[in-house]
């Protein structure tokens, strides 16, 4: 099952990014996906499998996108080695 969320955005936006409407769509769903990831509402599996890039590729690119990897707790450990 495929979700589709469509955004409207202006073409002055497309333009001004030198960028077509598929190119600014994969854009805002990695930076998403980057977001979502550092604020720990999504596991790096999840992330990565949504981008279609193995997990380790994934972990790469978040880290140069600000994200940290572990923080030393137990959460983090837990979410990221997939135990409940």
């Amino acid at each position: 099952m495929r979700n589709i969320v469509e955004i409207e955005c202006p073409p002055e936006l497309l333009i001004g990014l030198h960028t077509n409407a598929e190119q600014f769509a994969e854009r805002v769903k990695r930076e998403a996906a980057y977001g979502l990831f550092r604020e720990g509402a999504i596991s790096s599996g999840v992330a990565a499998r949504w981008l279609g890039v193995p997990r380790a590729v994934f972990l790469l690119d978040a880290m140069r996108h600000g994200a940290t990897l572990l923080e030393n707790s137990e959460d983090d450990f837990r979410r990221e080695s997939g135990q409940p």
